[in-house]
């Protein structure tokens, strides 16, 4: 079979929903029709191969929406008793320098709701702030875009990283530390990028240190959480610990920023953040809940997930327990019919992409087409994480470019003999910072406060900072199979 047929489902997806601004259930109904025609005309579909690739769609959907519905509802709920406000003005307050500002809202707010959240929270909620500030609209939208970016590949404690663990048979923490590894270079830049767009005037010696001890406050936390746990907490506990250390050294004295909250503002995180860690790093603990399986298995087709291990299960008890002891039960109810409302339609987005990847990859198209992405030879690990940027920007969804493009990553690893776990990383690299660029993202960015027809002014913020994330990602990944040819 042609490489460019084998392509032709992925092409249709990606066409739908770049030029004809098709939403991603559709255009993914439009690609799962095609490649239902391309493996008809080939022989090689039946009843067998489409229902057992439904199946594992439906499975892999019931399992990170597990994981979406808790993490919406804790932000419902955050939002309706204020608590969300409350934490961010009293990170405005903790400084009067712009500069110092914008990497508190910017940066580790960012970060920190996107590993709570995810799904367009960090842009929504920073973007309206950093305005207020006094930045420009433009600039406050491509602030809070390029802020959060690097966090993305765990955003929604891990979604899209556990996706692709969804698919392939990796282990959780390497794939998380690798993750993180090749993240860590061009996040040094992007804090520079950020800064540089914050401050007015080239940037002296204390801009350039900021943006640095931001980038480090974060890295460190996150890379050792990744290492030990896993995709779960990577981004919100680096987030969160990162903040607070940074707060520490840069907030001025007398200041009273953060008198305006309390505990119970941040107990839903801090109680996930202790479950998680202790599911992954106490061991008794860790075999006990990972031990029952609800699965099914039907021939070459399978899927489940470990109930009392799943994060889902962790973020409803954090959620619940949170909720009980602040005296915050009246708002489950709301909030949780708001998140079900939001839901369903990532629900259906979801199901239809993965039923078209896991119909393309037992189909043999994913392994043909990833034949041909094999030319490339020695330059393909540069170009890597441009596909998951491409399914990003397409998409609006790391987790989407993920399912789209592991599978397809992975097989190309194969072919050229690359290691799988490096190549499935920088996956996941791509994919994060594609969020920064994104249509879907910048549109609802500038919808949360107000601009109209200025999101082209906003790409050409955040364009340039992508690129070069990019290709320094690239860069690290093929000096590492350069040092370290049989990592992983």
């Amino acid at each position: 079979m042609p490489a460019l047929l084998a392509s032709l489902p992925i092409l249709v997806v990606l066409l739908a929903m770049a030029l004809l601004h098709w939403r991603a259930a559709l255009a993914g109904l439009a690609g799962l029709a095609v490649a239902g025609m391309v493996l008809a005309g080939a022989g090689g579909l039946d009843a067998g191969l489409a229902l057992g690739a439904l199946l594992e769609g439906a499975s892999g959907t019931a399992g990170i929406l597990w994981i979406i519905l808790p993490a919406l509802v804790i932000y419902e709920l955050q939002a309706r008793v204020g608590a969300l406000g409350r934490i961010r003005a009293a990170l405005a307050g903790i400084s009067d320098a712009r500069a110092v500002q914008a990497l508190l809202i910017a940066w580790f707010f960012g970060l920190f709701m996107e590993g709570a959240a995810g799904f367009g929270t960090p842009v929504a909620l920073a973007a309206p702030l950093l305005a207020g500030l006094g930045f420009a609209p433009v600039r406050a939208v491509a602030l809070a875009l390029l802020g959060h970016a690097g966090g993305v590949s765990f955003g929604a404690v891990g979604t899209p990283a556990l996706a692709q663990l969804g698919m392939l048979d990796l282990p959780p923490p390497a794939l998380a530390g690798w993750t993180m590894a090749l993240h860590a270079v061009p996040l040094a830049a992007l804090s520079l990028a950020v800064m540089r767009l914050a401050h007015d005037g080239p940037l002296g010696q204390r801009q350039v240190g900021l943006a640095l001890l931001a980038a480090l406050c974060f890295l460190v936390p996150a890379t050792a959480l990744a290492w030990l746990t896993g995709p779960e907490l990577p981004t919100l506990g680096g987030a969160l610990i990162g903040g607070a250390v940074f707060t520490l050294i840069v907030r001025q004295g007398g200041r009273e920023g953060a008198a305006g909250w309390h505990l119970a503002d941040l107990m839903p995180y801090l109680l996930i953040l202790v479950l998680i860690l202790a599911t992954r790093l106490i061991e008794p603990v860790r075999v006990t809940l990972s031990g029952p399986w609800l699965g099914w298995n039907r021939g070459p087709y399978s899927g489940g997930i470990a109930p009392l291990f799943h994060p889902g299960t962790l973020l409803a008890l954090g959620l619940v327990t949170s909720a009980v002891a602040t005296g915050r039960t009246a708002a489950l109810g709301p909030a949780s019919l708001a998140a079900l409302r939001r839901l369903l339609p990532v629900a259906l987005a979801l199901l239809v992409m993965l039923t078209l990847a896991r119909l393309m990859l037992h189909g043999g198209l994913i392994e043909t087409a990833a034949e041909a992405a094999a030319q490339a030879g020695a330059f393909w690990p540069l170009l890597a994480p441009f596909v998951g940027a491409l399914g990003t920007f397409v998409s609006g969804s790391a987790t989407a470019s993920n399912i789209l493009f592991t599978e397809f990553q992975a097989a190309t690893a194969r072919a050229l003999g690359l290691p799988l776990m490096q190549m499935t990383a920088i996956q996941g690299v791509g994919a994060a910072i594609g969020n920064a660029i994104a249509p879907h993202n910048i549109i609802a960015g500038t919808a949360t406060i107000g601009l109209v027809a200025r999101d082209g002014e906003v790409l050409g913020r955040t364009l340039a900072p992508v690129v070069l994330y990019l290709l320094c990602a690239g860069g690290v990944l093929m000096l590492v199979l350069w040092i370290l040819p049989g990592a992983g």
